[in-house]
């Protein structure tokens, strides 16, 4: 699965750009993002090429952070897919805690990462291979 890192920080101009400061010294890449506001407080959701060494990084500066395993999710850009996906996982009473993705310019492919609580034990990658859809392993991941 792959490596979510999150971070927790004040509401407060400069703070993203903090987090940015640290991975660019330590020549880290970015490949997704999202920013949730909390009020007072945000969460920085980031997927980046080196999970672990981004955790490092950001915790030797003070940063609170935590790494998270999420589902790597691909599939072909066309109308309804997001809506296949969760109408599979509803079925199976998967519940979808956090979601964000985006469609590759390039070759058109649609990629999302997700956190679930799966309380049935469902075996997500079949369920999610049967609509059409793909897990991508870590190392299929980080090779993109």
């Amino acid at each position: 699965m792959a490596k979510q890192l999150t971070i927790f920080m004040e509401n407060r101009p400069g703070r993203i750009n903090s987090v940015c400061d640290v991975l660019r010294q330590h020549n880290l890449n970015i490949w997704a993002f999202t920013i949730q506001d909390r009020g007072d407080f945000g969460l920085m959701k980031l997927i980046v090429d080196k999970p672990a060494q981004a955790q490092l990084a950001l915790a030797d500066r003070g940063f609170a952070c935590v790494l998270k395993e999420v589902l790597a999710i691909t599939a072909p850009d066309k109308p309804g897919n997001l809506d296949q996906l969760t109408t599979a996982m509803l079925k199976q009473k998967v519940n979808i805690k956090d979601m964000y993705g985006f469609v590759s310019p390039n070759d058109r492919q649609g990629l999302c990462f997700l956190e679930y609580e799966n309380p049935e034990d469902v075996d997500i990658a079949d369920l999610i291979s049967s609509f059409g859809f793909r897990v991508l392993s870590n190392e299929e991941l980080y090779e993109l």
